[in-house]
């Protein structure tokens, strides 16, 4: 299946790229998400026309990501849990609930913008976090986490 990419997707291609994509990923993510359209004919001369309001859209979106990451410039945040005496945590730590604990501290983002290397946090410690909040912009954030 061929689409026209309607923003940057990472791996995948950039702004009005033409790919070639497997069925399912284009009918089940890509189109429903807005995130690219068939490659029709009318299509293409339909984004052709909207162009330079779609790119205007990406750099204000790149814009706004740069700017947070100043923001979160040596960002840390502290997370309370329940855990054993050799610091291992009854339950886990997943990205659902770093991204509650920065919101909570002030600075708003989402939970897909969380990157977590290991999958979940199983132990006390201070691990070092990345937030993905473009498709060029990363930051990173200092978790620490501590018994209650």
């Amino acid at each position: 299946m061929e689409v026209i990419l309607l923003e940057k997707i990472s791996k995948l291609g950039d702004l009005g790229d033409k790919v070639r994509v497997k069925s399912g990923f284009g009918r089940n993510f890509l189109i429903p998400y807005g995130k690219a359209v068939p490659a029709t004919q009318a299509n293409v001369a339909d984004f052709e026309a909207r162009r330079a309001e779609l790119q205007a859209a990406a750099d204000a979106a790149l814009a706004t990501a740069q700017q947070r990451v100043e923001q979160l410039q040596e960002f840390s945040v502290k997370i309370m849990a329940n855990a054993g005496e050799e610091g291992k945590l009854f339950g886990s730590i997943g990205t659902r609930d770093i991204a509650d604990a920065v919101t909570a501290a002030g600075q708003e983002i989402k939970k897909s913008e969380v990157i977590l290397s290991t999958g979940v946090i199983r132990e006390i410690g201070t691990y070092e976090v990345q937030l993905r909040l473009h498709t060029d912009v990363s930051a990173n954030i200092n978790v620490i986490v501590e018994a209650e």
